[in-house]
């Protein structure tokens, strides 16, 4: 078991001296470096948003399951409804229309948030083009 292991560890190799040859040192300018914290600066924005996707898909989910759970209930159940802080009686059509209200905000919210990632990536994309035309493997920027 322990050789099984061992054979698919990921061992840190060095460049060989052909490929540390290649490497032809690219002088850095303002444009480039600029161009390099923009990277980053999307990059991190790329995953707070990430992170605020994965909580609004779940919020998504919850209102699902609680919008197929109300079907379980008769029309002239009082089902309590939190509002704020506090716990409100409603009819079972408020709360439902209200349910909606709430998953059509939060759809509109994913889709925002979906719109926004995929223009960051995109221009990260153009960025990491750019920036492996000039410095070749020179640059890491994989994500």
């Amino acid at each position: 078991m322990t050789s099984i292991l061992r054979s698919t560890r990921i061992q840190p190799r060095m460049l060989s001296k052909e490929e540390e040859a290649r490497t032809d040192e690219v002088e850095v300018r303002r444009e480039d470096q600029d161009k390099i914290n923009k990277f980053s600066r999307l990059h991190h924005k790329e995953i707070s948003l990430g992170e605020q996707l994965n909580l609004k898909l779940k919020e998504k989910e919850e209102l699902d399951d609680v919008s197929n759970e109300l079907e379980l209930n008769d029309e002239d159940d009082k089902i309590l409804y939190k509002i704020g802080d506090c716990f409100v009686s409603l009819q079972l059509r408020e709360v439902q229309e209200l349910l909606e209200a709430s998953t059509t905000k939060v759809r509109n919210e994913i889709n925002q948030l979906e719109e926004k990632l995929s223009a960051i990536r995109g221009e990260m994309s153009d960025l990491k083009i750019h920036l492996y035309a000039r410095f070749g493997p020179s640059i890491n920027l994989e994500t």
